[in-house]
């Protein structure tokens, strides 16, 4: 097939899901799908999987693709940064799942929910992993200086994820972007890890930048006028592929990896039956465990 003919994935989707970050409606995204007719679109809400049932569903129903991930706070090398994860199958699912809500049960409540290094490392079965970009986990140590720890964590994860890691190239019109791009290039080749193009998605068009900022900002306790805060790019939206083909057009091992990225997936979660708890006991003709039987059997007839 022809590059012409060939779609960009893609595949970094932050839905509302990702709190005060993500500005991207499901139902508005279906609808988008539909009217450009999209193959595939990957999801990659910060920390958690709360949209990926309605995101699978609500986009197989229009004939979109659905590959579901999430981005993951790793903890390591006195780093914390977030890595993207993402499900080729069930049991794929099962261990994202349960780093997300590790996350989260071993974490303080006064800090980002996260996950040890070790902990990712020993559930990566079915999971592929991208590296992310110069605010993520190894962005975050090229920033460092820490050329020997970013060599060690991705060799760790290249043992661990084989044939299943990609340094990410994304280009937003940041300044920190391009330093980490050539830096990533040069460690593609010397480490032999493949090279895949990303898109940042948070919102859907172009004016809804400003939306956007201000949304950040709630989240990051900032005032808009801040000058020192972090400040994204206005290329956050979602972009059609002819344009992306340009943005990308030196890097085709990029390019192709990205087009391919999709085939690599065969699994979207399903709706299942909650499991209710036995409400069984010794005295079983308590009007308070009647009451408990009635309501189960209520909703075990809705279900």
């Amino acid at each position: 097939m022809h590059v012409s003919d060939k779609n960009f994935n893609n595949i970094k989707i932050h839905t509302q899901y990702s709190i005060c970050e993500g500005a991207i409606k499901i139902d508005e995204l279906a609808e988008y799908c539909k009217k450009y007719k999209i193959k595939s679109l990957g999801l990659a809400d910060n920390y958690n999987l709360c949209g990926a049932l309605e995101f699978s569903e609500k986009l197989s129903k229009v004939g979109t693709h659905p590959i579901i991930g999430s981005q993951i706070n790793v903890k390591g090398y006195d780093i914390l940064g977030k890595i993207t994860l993402y499900a080729k199958t069930e049991e794929g699912y099962k261990n994202l799942t349960k780093l997300s809500s590790s996350s989260y049960l071993n974490t303080k409540d006064t800090e980002n929910p996260s996950c040890e290094i070790e902990e990712l490392l020993a559930n990566n079965k079915d999971l592929i992993i991208l590296t992310g970009n110069y605010r993520d986990f190894f962005g975050k140590l090229f920033q460092a200086n820490r050329s020997k720890d970013f060599d060690s964590a991705i060799n760790l994860f290249k043992k661990s994820f084989p044939q299943r890691i990609y340094f990410e190239i994304q280009r937003h019109n940041e300044n920190l972007e391009k330093n980490f791009e050539n830096y990533l290039l040069k460690k593609s080749k010397s480490l032999n890890i493949p090279l895949i193009a990303t898109q940042e998605i948070f919102y859907l068009k172009p004016e809804m930048y400003e939306a956007h900022d201000a949304l950040r900002c709630i989240g990051e306790k900032n005032f808009v006028d801040d000058k020192n805060r972090l400040k994204l790019s206005n290329q956050h939206f979602l972009k059609k592929t002819d344009d992306l083909k340009k943005i990308y057009s030196d890097v085709p091992e990029a390019l192709e990896n990205n087009f391919n990225f999709h085939l690599r997936f065969n699994f979207k979660p399903k709706k299942s039956k909650p499991i209710l708890p036995s409400v069984e006991g010794s005295q079983n003709n308590s009007p308070e465990l009647e009451l408990l039987r009635q309501a189960k059997e209520g909703l075990e007839n809705r279900l």
